[in-house]
């Protein structure tokens, strides 16, 4: 007689066959569908909440951005707008080498996903760079927000490089003060898309180890490819910084 569960559907009785658990299924899923259908199900549910958080943001910026246009205006001319977008094409091209990093987890070349692991690895290292820069830039003129902040830039723009070169005007004591909202939003929302991706590196590192030992190119690419929309969105979020912290004004004055 068979060990099989016996199982009563419609008035019949059926007997049902286990499903074979693989290695990389967790004992609490009866498939391996239902156990991708959570993870996806919980990885877009994450990326909900990351989309509420960084709106929160969005919004301040744009509400503060409305009311003290003149400083957010001469705050944006204290950014490098070159090293910006350095910044955003290292971001796309990572975005690119991530989805061909899923592709190659699909097709199981091992060796092409450690490669393209490696390749957003270092992109992602090469972003942190420039951003250090720009923030060691920031501390030198002092404006980071708190004691030390200086108005200098503002309240005499032939005194600074960047001010001089966008064609600043000298503004009023009250106006320059608000830059330094300006400024407090610019290193609130870096600061928290940079420590994305740090964690993202983070999770990438440990990634291209378990590449490296076959871990996803057996068939299991649910890991991978849930990674690869949480660096897509990080990539996403900065296309939305750029142009709001780094391009206010832009044109000719």
């Amino acid at each position: 007689m068979s060990d099989s569960p016996v199982l009563v559907h419609h008035g019949e009785v059926e007997i049902a066959h286990e499903h074979p658990h693989l290695p990389y299924q967790r004992h609490h899923f009866e498939t391996m569908a239902q156990q991708n259908d959570a993870t996806n199900f919980a990885m877009w549910l994450f990326l909900l909440t990351e989309i509420m958080f960084f709106g929160g943001l969005f919004t301040a910026y744009l509400i503060y951005r409305n009311w003290y246009y003149p400083a957010f205006v001469a705050g944006s001319h204290q950014l490098n707008v070159i090293w910006g977008g350095i910044n955003t094409l290292v971001l796309i091209t990572s975005s690119f080498t991530m989805a061909m990093g899923v592709w190659c987890a699909e097709t199981r070349r091992q060796s092409q996903l450690v490669l393209c692991l490696v390749l957003t690895f270092i992109l992602g290292l090469g972003f942190l760079g420039i951003k250090t820069i720009e923030y060691k830039e920031k501390i030198e003129k002092h404006h980071v927000p708190g004691f030390h902040y200086s108005l200098q830039s503002f309240l005499n723009p032939d005194s600074d490089k960047e001010a001089k070169a966008a064609g600043d005007k000298p503004m009023a004591l009250d106006m320059a003060r608000h830059t330094e909202v300006y400024f407090s939003l610019y290193f609130a929302m870096t600061g928290m898309h940079a420590l994305h991706m740090i964690i993202g590196i983070g999770i990438l590192g440990f990634m291209i180890l378990r590449a490296r030992a076959g871990g996803y190119t057996t068939g299991h690419i649910t890991f991978v490819e849930n990674f690869g929309l949480y660096w897509h969105f990080v990539d996403i979020v900065w296309i939305f910084l750029f142009p709001l912290l780094y391009l206010i004004s832009r044109h000719a004055q």
